[in-house]
This record gives structure tokens, sequence and C-alpha cells, in this order.
């Protein structure tokens, strides 16, 4: 890359730091400017405490009622990522470019939900993806933007176009008289539900909203952005080139524990955006469960335990190893080794623990079996992810929040000789390959500006990009904007 086009990508980058300097010291100011005494009302000065907060600071563009049956709502979120220059001894096909490079990726989503009864509501969501990110979204097992729209697998262009993200359909089907208070919100408008119940979801969903759900480290838009610390990077989720499928979800919930299962269409090629109906031959089975011990007095704790069985037309590392050392590929190709009907199976551990009134800690571990291609989320075959965050009371941001994690990602010996042979992956293929785990430690500081407008600063270190000890380190750092409607 020229110096000239490497300055004007990196002046692009500080517009957009300058953007979010300018809207902090903006709701600086406004708050500033209001006379009235902390988290307190003039309008109603004994309201409760929690009360006059959320009526002084809001948290959205517009006020959303809880006693309404229906949900109108949006979001809009604009992450820009760039990396320097970073050492390499060579550069494939699916490789992460070792030139200086900044991209943007802008998500924007619009939320509808309707209560049907007091046992039923549907969710029905438009979103559209534009942007891209850094290297056409290739060359690393933990890639650094959760909201980047990868390149469909043996397929043309995504189409830019509005798209539904979700439709879903739930019933919840009481089992005790007594009931406990729910949020309403943009994935469900039923305001309490039984104690003990069992819930039933279908239509087109992510199962990343209902499965390996962690409060500390799910939410792309207010926390973490890396792959393999929103979600379990060894889960190879059922989900299509956008993340989402169709799927049936039953759920039985008691006071101190869950369990779910689902049932989910699986993509007719790996990373593809078609989805396949034919579940006889082709379908992704996950199984949750969810505890709800007592580890500290006082503080939550949640721990999940997840299994997960896919079946697709997938291809085998090492008979695609096998058919180039026999001299029957070119290179090893594992889309010329696939087979109807193969099985994928892995676990998962999600542990999640309040440990003081504004730090949280979370953990994840995953595994599967990596001997059959990555297929839908990424190429992860074991992973460990360790992170916290801390919310801004102590300075007077009860909206901000600060969060510090570390993952270390790996892949089976088979997938390591596919890739040191010149095989090539849908997010991975450098031509060769030294293996080392992906190690990555993320940072972010997320500002509540004004109302529903929030601004990110995120730093992300990455040790072996593509589990490559040829290649790297890399220092990604970033910028999220985020309008909440």
């Amino acid at each position: 890359m020229s110096g000239h086009r490497a300055q004007g990508e990196w002046f692009r980058l500080g517009r957009w730091l300058l953007l979010v300097n300018a809207l902090a010291w903006f709701s600086s100011a406004v708050r500033a400017q209001d006379a009235n005494p902390p988290n307190i009302d003039p309008a109603n000065p004994d309201a409760p405490k929690t009360e006059q907060v959320s009526q002084k600071d809001p948290e959205t563009m517009f006020p959303h009622s809880d006693a309404a049956r229906w949900w109108v709502s949006g979001q809009i979120n604009i992450i820009p990522q760039g990396h320097g220059d970073f050492p390499a001894l060579y550069t494939g096909t699916n490789s992460l470019n070792p030139r200086s490079e900044i991209r943007a990726s802008r998500i924007f989503t619009l939320y509808t939900a309707l209560r049907l009864n007091h046992s039923s509501d549907v969710v029905f969501d438009l979103e559209e993806a534009s942007g891209n990110g850094i290297s056409n979204s290739v060359g690393l097992g933990g890639y650094p933007n959760i909201d980047v729209v990868r390149v469909p697998g043996e397929g043309s262009p995504l189409s830019a176009a509005p798209y539904v993200a979700r439709a879903i359909f739930r019933y919840v089907f009481p089992l005790s008289d007594e009931a406990e208070e729910a949020d309403v919100g943009p994935l469900g408008m039923l305001k309490s539900l039984p104690v003990r119940r069992l819930q039933f979801r279908a239509g087109k969903m992510s199962l990343a909203d209902f499965l390996d759900v962690n409060a500390v480290g799910s939410d792309s838009h207010f926390q973490f952005m890396n792959w393999t610390m929103v979600n379990n990077g060894a889960w190879d989720y059922a989900a299509d080139t956008r993340g989402y499928t169709y799927a049936a979800i039953l759920e039985y919930d008691d006071r101190s524990w869950a369990i779910r299962f689902a049932e989910a269409l699986m993509p007719t090629v790996a990373n593809g955006i078609a989805l396949d109906g034919h579940l006889a031959r082709a379908r992704g089975e996950n199984l949750e469960l969810e505890l709800h011990p007592k580890v500290i007095a006082q503080k939550p704790t949640q721990v999940r335990l997840l299994s997960y069985v896919n079946h697709a037309n997938m291809g085998d590392y090492r008979e695609a190893v096998d058919l180039f050392l026999a001299g029957k590929t070119p290179t090893p190709e594992v889309i010329v080794a696939r087979q109807q009907g193969r099985v994928k199976y892995g676990f998962g551990l999600n542990l999640e623990q309040q440990l003081s009134a504004n730090l949280r800690a979370f953990g994840r571990f995953g595994w599967n079996d990596g001997r059959h291609e990555s297929f839908a989320y990424t190429e992860v075959d074991q992973t460990f992810a360790l992170g916290a965050d801390y919310a801004g009371d102590r300075w007077h941001r009860q909206h901000d929040k600060v969060g510090l994690a570390f993952v270390t990602n790996g892949i089976s010996g088979d997938h390591r000789e596919y890739l040191k042979l010149g095989g090539l992956g849908f997010l991975l293929g450098d031509g060769n390959l030294t293996y080392g785990r992906e190690n990555i430690f993320e940072g972010y500081y997320n500002a509540h500006f004004w109302r529903g407008i929030y601004g990110a600063v995120d730093i992300q270190h990455i040790t072996n990009p593509g589990y490559n000890r040829d290649r790297g380190p890399v220092l990604v750092p970033g910028l999220r904007l985020h309008f909440e409607l």
C-alpha cells in the first residue's frame, strides 16, 4: 500500500475519533448545564432513585412503554477498524493483509414485537448490513468485528438490500401458578412468566440469541467485538452467512435451572447463504443446561453447559490431506472430500459471575472434534476465554462500561496439516503454517453520550493470526458509534 493511501485511511479513522470525542464533549456539556442535583427529578422528588435516574438519563433515543402490547425500536451500529503494517514471512489467498488498512461495517435493525395474549408473542425484525471488514473478513479464527458479514462460501456477493433477520412465534405453557416479572423488549413482550414453564419458539432466528448467552460477553453493541469473545468460537452453530437460520426451540425453566433444545437448518455449503430444508440429511441439534448455583452470597451465578451435533454435507480434513498426498488433487481440497450425512459435534461451558455491585466476570470453554470442516461460524476447534467488565458508577457515568478479556483459540491436528499443505478453509489459508495458538487480548471503553447515543474505543492485540507463528503479531484498534432508537 502506498504511503498516501495509508495516510488517507488513518486520517479517516482520526475523523471517527474526533466525532466520538465531540459527542463526549457535547454530552458532558449538556449534563453540566443541568442545575438539578444528580438523580433527582424536581417534578417528582419522592420517586424512587432508580425511577428518577431512568427519567433523567434515558438509554434510548425514544421512549418505549412497558404497558403497550407492541414494540417498535431500532439500532444503528457502526464499527470502523484498522491495523498498521505487521511482519509476515508469506501471505496466502485467505491471509490477513500484512499492509495497513482501515474498513468500516454498518448494521441497521428495525425491531418489532407484539404480545398476542398473556401466553404468546411474535417478533419480526428487518436488518441491513453494509460495509466490510479488514482483509475482507478472512485470515483469523477470532475475527475482530462480529458485525462483519462474510463473503458467502462458493456463492455470489450478498445483496445489500434489507432482509428479514427474525420472525419468531413464542408460546408459553404455564406449569405453576406463581409468576415472576419479565423484561419486555425486542425479543419478547410478555410482562410476566410462570416460575415453572415450558416455552416453545419457532421461526427465523439466530441461535446465539437464546443459547450460549452471557450478560458480560454477548452484546457487540455495547461490549466486546471479537467473534470469539461474543460467542463460543468452537460452537459451529447452524446459520447462514448472515448468522440466521430457521429453527425450533423447546425450553423448560424452573427456579434455579433451565434446559433448552434447538433444532435448526444447516447451510447447504460451508458459510453458505442457502439453507438445506431436508432435515433427514442436514440439521443442527443443540442442547443446553443452565444452572444458577449459589457461589457467592447475594451475587448471581450462571453456568451453562452446551452440546451440539451438526449433520451436513461436510468435508473431512484428513481425507482431503490423504487425497493430496496420493497425488489425486493439486492441493488439499476439503470441498472434494465432502460427503452428505457427516457429523460434527462439540461441547461448551459458559460461566458468568457477579463479583460486586459494578464488577462482573465471565468465562467460556469450547471444543469440537476438528475432524470435519468448519461449516457455519468460524475456524476454531478449541477455545478458552476469560474476561470482566466494570460499570462506571464510581466516576459518575452509570451507563459507561469498561471491559477486558483474553481468548486463546486452537485447531485440531488434521486441520493444522490441511492448512500447512496449502489447503483453504472459508476463513483461513496462508499457503503454509507454522502452528501456534491464536491469542487475543481485547479491551474497550463504552461511553453513553446522550439518550440513545453511545461511542466506544476498542483495542485488540492478536498473536499468531490464523494460528501462524510466521505472521504477526498485529494490533487492531477500532471505534464504535451506536444509536439505540
